[in-house]
């Protein structure tokens, strides 16, 4: 497969010159500026970009090793921290034409067939359990690996409690109707004790992470001897959870909580893959449109939308303000036109006025954004009479809530999530 590698040096443009390079039909790799020449040599690419947070006239100027210009490699003039991305579509394509003589056959039907190849050969004849959680992600996963190896996969649905609205039911629905052996499991309190108490969102991640993991673990031990675990891994949940030059952003359950001991082989089929080319196999595969447009929701869900300590009361508070939002969005059609959008219940408390008396309540922020890979992502203007709307119906319909806002923030500073 021909490759492009991306050696990124601590800019924010390095994910989307990746996706731009994949959206010419040429696979590619982000590898941190500490990479060595020898490592990328072993990649074998066809050509190198680097991306700089600052121009830079000479190469020999970057904190790069020395031997990687000797390499023989077709290498561009960097690209810094801003972006034009049509005059850097251009760029790349005279670069990946000219310089590196790309055949340009990366496909998304091309990579179903060699996953699937690859999969076989990794698994054998052994047994796999697939964390379901009805999202794009995990979905597709699970339906390419079954394609791959039919029944020798076993999906499991674990319920801890932290779903939206009627989520876990239409998940169990849904799935029944495929070909594919599925477990539901009921662990909703199982997880509202390990995370009782606990208010940082890195410390909720890893024990709703690790405790997914260990419910696998018993889950896998009824079935008998299974070897490999399917995970919904996509490659902004690699980068985010601390590859290249960046820090960690946010660890991701399925990539920094995972337990040093874990029993299993991991079989990650989407890891080499952004949010819209996962999108692409899924309609390869033929899921529904249900499934296809659904936005993303975050492994550890409404405990990290819930700000500070997670209780039974502020779940159903979100779950109901999150259900209005997104019912709103349906209704109006600007479901299908946004990247993801939910309600964050906030820990802020405010002072209000209900029926002439006193309220002292929840804020709650809406948040919906416009992204492709969720790397990088614009909030969407609403109308405002639909946002109106939405405010009405919380405030009037949802107890405990007395505010209601809406963030206006890009990615980056901020992240797509509060937490």
């Amino acid at each position: 497969m021909e490759t492009v590698v991306i050696i990124d040096l601590g800019s924010y443009a390095s994910q989307e010159i990746a996706r731009l390079v994949r959206s010419c039909r040429v696979y590619s790799e982000i590898v941190p500026g500490s990479a060595s020449a020898a490592e990328i040599k072993k990649k074998n690419p066809i050509g190198i970009i680097v991306v700089n947070p600052a121009p830079v006239e000479d190469l020999q100027a970057l904190h790069l090793d020395a031997e990687i210009l000797d390499l023989g490699f077709p290498i561009h003039i960097q690209f810094a921290q801003k972006l034009d991305t049509e005059k850097a579509l251009q760029e790349i394509q005279g670069f990946l034409t000219e310089r590196c003589r790309a055949s340009q056959d990366w496909t998304m039907e091309q990579f179903v067939d060699n996953m699937i190849t690859a999969i076989r050969r990794q698994v054998g004849d052994k047994k796999l359990v697939c964390g379901l959680s009805g999202g794009v992600d995990s979905s597709v996963a699970a339906v390419l690996v079954h394609k791959a190896v039919g029944d020798q996969l076993t999906c499991i649905f674990v319920d801890h409690g932290f779903m939206r609205k009627n989520e876990a039911e239409e998940v169990v629905k849904t799935f029944s109707e495929f070909e594919l052996n599925l477990i539901a499991v009921d662990a909703r309190d199982r997880f509202m004790s390990k995370v009782a108490g606990v208010t940082d969102p890195e410390q909720k991640r890893k024990l709703i992470g690790t405790e997914f993991i260990r419910v696998f673990e018993e889950e896998a031990c009824k079935l008998g001897a299974v070897d490999f675990l399917v995970q919904g891994t996509v490659y902004p949940d690699v980068i985010e959870s601390g590859l290249g030059q960046h820090a960690v952003i946010k660890s991701h359950h399925n990539v920094g909580g995972l337990p040093e001991n874990l029993q299993f082989e991991l079989v990650e089929p989407l890891r080499q893959l952004f949010k819209d080319e996962v999108r692409q196999v899924a309609q390869i595969l033929g899921l529904p449109d249900t499934i296809v447009q659904r936005h993303p929701f975050p492994g550890p869900g409404l405990a990290i939308r819930i700000i500070g300590e997670i209780t039974a009361a502020k779940l159903e508070i979100l779950r109901e303000a999150d259900a209005i939002f997104i019912e709103e969005l349906r209704k109006s059609g600007w479901y299908n036109k946004v990247w993801q959008a939910f309600a964050v219940l906030t820990d802020i408390r405010t002072v209000g006025v209900s029926n002439s008396d006193r309220t002292y309540d929840y804020a709650v922020a809406l948040r919906a954004v416009h992204s492709t890979d969720g790397m990088t992502a614009r909030w969407i203007q609403f109308p405002y009479d639909l946002l109106e709307q939405v405010s009405s119906r919380i405030l009037s319909e949802v107890e405990g809530i007395n505010r209601v806002v809406y963030d206006i923030s890009a990615k980056p500073p901020a992240t797509i999530e509060w937490e």
